[in-house]
């Protein structure tokens, strides 16, 4: 179970949302760069970064000081990165500087063939970024609601070769009262391939109950940021502790 620290972009800083509102950022970090390379030298397995201007604009805002981010941590820590990537061009950019997997949310619902294409062009390079409210999946920096749901899109992405997708509860992001464990475990137990859980993690109890509950069912990490910024989880016990019970990751 990969425990991966969250870095959230905001005009260049690293900040943390409650429930996606871009009017709730609180700043973390104005050097996201150090961010990076602290949860690097921690022994961070995979670190989870998101353009959030890009997210809402709809395409990259923060492609400089993500490439930092990538320069700084070099091949250590494999990257997943989303937030505005519409585009093959966009796609291609970010693998061949660096990152490992580029996360397609909002085009990925929008525009299906675009995902599709993606998926062949760069097999085992692409995400999937599920984010849902009630059961129904939203785009656009999770400003607008759709009629899909989670599962029927998770089935639909399976068939064009996603190498994961990450479920968040938009409803629980960020307010660290614990991911969502019913809703992620009926979207792992619905696909054949992994899922990464993301959304509300709190503290260790929170992380174990994770672990005994769905790791089982092909959930391979929980994303976590609000949490490690605030205290209340500390990423290297966090990741022992995952990985004891796991019987050693």
């Amino acid at each position: 179970m990969l425990i991966i620290p969250a870095i959230d972009l905001k005009n260049g800083h690293c900040v943390r949302l409650v429930q996606g509102r871009m009017d709730s950022a609180t700043v973390f970090s104005e050097d996201p760069v150090a961010m990076a390379r602290n949860w690097s030298g921690l022994g961070a397995r995979r670190l989870h970064i998101v353009d959030l201007d890009g997210a809402v604009a709809g395409k990259p805002k923060n492609q400089k000081v993500i490439r930092e981010m990538i320069a700084a941590v070099g091949d250590k820590t494999p990257i997943q990165l989303g937030g505005g990537i519409r585009d093959l061009d966009t796609v291609e950019g970010y693998i061949d500087a660096g990152v490992a997997y580029v996360i397609i949310g909002t085009a990925a619902v929008k525009n299906p063939g675009f995902l599709q294409d993606a998926c062949s062009a760069f097999p085992g390079h692409i995400v999937v970024g599920l984010d849902a409210r009630d059961g129904k999946v939203a785009v656009e920096g999770w400003s607008k609601m759709t009629g899909h749901e989670v599962a029927d899109l998770a089935k639909k992405f399976e068939d064009y070769g996603a190498e994961a997708l990450i479920y968040t509860d938009i409803g629980r992001d960020g307010t660290m009262t614990g991911v969502n464990i019913e809703a992620t475990l009926k979207l792992a137990q619905q696909t054949r391939i992994p899922v990464i859980a993301s959304g509300g993690l709190n503290n260790i109890k929170d992380l174990q109950s994770i672990c005994q509950k769905l790791s089982a069912e092909g959930v391979i990490g929980v994303i976590t940021g609000r949490a490690l910024y605030e205290g209340t989880l500390d990423f290297k016990k966090a990741q022992a502790a995952a990985d004891k019970a796991l019987g050693g990751g």
